[in-house]
């Protein structure tokens, strides 16, 4: 079945800045699309999102440029193409662009061909599209990881750390996790409200931290929690994205929030230490993206006790997972289409991180859309964890929505590990 046409019109994330929807469509008539997510604290390492840069128009953040090559340079390269042939597509768009960091068509443009043509194929087969993207194998529906406050640059630096967010350890379903997330999200409201606290909620629908010290977010988190009468650890364990890249600068970490500086061995101990003081059982980007023996010092220190996920670290980039693996800095990897620019890629960067044995988590963008591709991605591939933010905005409860409806098709082959799935990567949590 040939792809016959191209088209892409400039939409809207969730924060209200333009990005690209693609539509690709076959000789019988049927389409698929591809909707672009967006992030804030982006990695250095990352594919180049392609923005116009007029300032006289959306203060530069137009994606005209992008939507052109996708219409024109990318549509010549494209139609007449097997529409089920999504690692020759992907690869021709690789090697049509040409750079290393997809640069001169713009990752965006690229993935939203990409995931255009992943839709189309599934709809033409006439099966959901986690079954479309990896033969029907993806049998396992994620523990997610829910944002209860947002941080760094999802909440224009009002405290540092950018993610404090829950796991529903004892959850023995996929319903359950979610029925746990809503008990604790709605109790730090209660929380909140009670110290006259409450301002509303950040990017990804955690509430805005109104805070004077980062550890104090620890302590109201603990308080929902223990609200609702779960136990920290052992019913519902902290998740922390730290995004240490945005702390970095000319050889030091700070916390802006207090007017502390750190070397790296000291941000290192700094992490390590919160880990050990309080109920974490995942924490992501502990570390500045390159510093490779800060990552390492941490590694080493609680890399048996608690999943460390390379975000800005890996960019869900081959080579930086398989250097990664080789040092052992880390024990996950957060998976992010946008950030490498193709769906045969992110198949991929999932699949030799689950061959090291370590964890892969699916994980949103800040500035996302209403599209659910990663529900069925996580599915697909077994990753077993979803990471979409909090449990509030629609863009963001979207997601969660898609797996119930994933687990309904799936019936009576569905499975949940939950958080068993650490111990079966060797993290024994405390």
């Amino acid at each position: 079945m040939k792809i016959t046409s191209l088209d892409a019109l400039q939409i809207f994330d969730s924060r209200g800045n333009p990005t690209l929807e693609v539509i690709a469509t076959v000789e019988n008539g049927i389409s698929g699309h591809g909707l672009v997510p967006s992030g804030a604290s982006t990695g250095h390492h990352e594919a180049l999102e392609l923005r116009d840069g007029d300032r006289s128009r959306f203060r530069g953040k137009s994606v005209l440029n992008a939507l052109s090559h996708v219409k024109h340079e990318i549509a010549d390269a494209v139609v007449g193409r097997d529409v089920f042939d999504q690692t020759g597509l992907d690869e021709a768009m690789i090697r049509l662009d040409s750079t290393p960091g997809k640069s001169r068509l713009g990752a965006n443009a690229i993935l939203g061909v990409s995931m255009s043509v992943a839709n189309a194929a599934a709809k033409v087969r006439g099966i959901p599209l986690h079954e479309s993207l990896t033969g029907g194998t993806g049998t396992l529906l994620p523990l997610p990881e829910i944002q209860i406050f947002g941080g760094g640059k999802h909440a224009q630096g009002r405290i540092d750390i950018q993610d404090f967010m829950i796991m529903a350890l004892s959850a023995s379903s996929y319903e359950e996790t979610l029925e746990m997330t809503f008990n604790v999200f709605h109790a730090a409201g209660d929380v909140m409200r009670k110290r006259g606290l409450l301002a509303g909620v950040a990017d990804e629908g955690g509430y805005w931290p109104v805070f004077d010290r980062n550890e104090d977010v620890f302590e109201a988190l603990l308080a929902a929690i223990e609200l609702v009468g779960y136990a920290p650890g052992k019913d519902v364990g902290i998740s922390l994205d730290i995004a240490a890249t945005d702390l970095y600068e000319g050889g030091f970490y700070t916390l802006g929030l207090e007017q502390r500086r750190f070397r790296s061995h000291e941000f290192a101990e700094l992490m390590i230490n919160w880990v050990q003081n309080y109920p974490i059982v995942s924490i992501e980007d502990p570390m500045a993206e390159d510093d490779w023996e800060g990552w390492k010092q941490v590694r080493g220190a609680i890399g048996s006790r608690c999943q460390l996920i390379g975000d800005d670290h890996f960019t869900t980039n081959l080579q930086r997972i398989e250097r990664g693996v080789a040092e052992q800095t880390a024990n996950a990897v957060l998976i992010k289409l946008n950030q490498i620019g193709t769906v045969t890629e992110t198949l991929r960067a999932i699949e030799c991180t689950q061959r090291a044995g370590w964890l892969p988590v699916v994980s949103a963008r800040s500035g996302e859309t209403e599209d659910a591709f990663i529900s069925h991605l996580a599915v697909a591939t077994n990753a077993g964890q979803l990471k979409v933010g909090s449990f509030s905005r629609s863009e963001r409860m979207a997601k969660w929505n898609e797996v119930l409806r994933i687990q309904r098709q799936l019936g009576s082959s569905a499975r949940f590990k939950g958080a068993k799935l650490f111990a079966e990567a060797g993290i024994s949590l405390p």
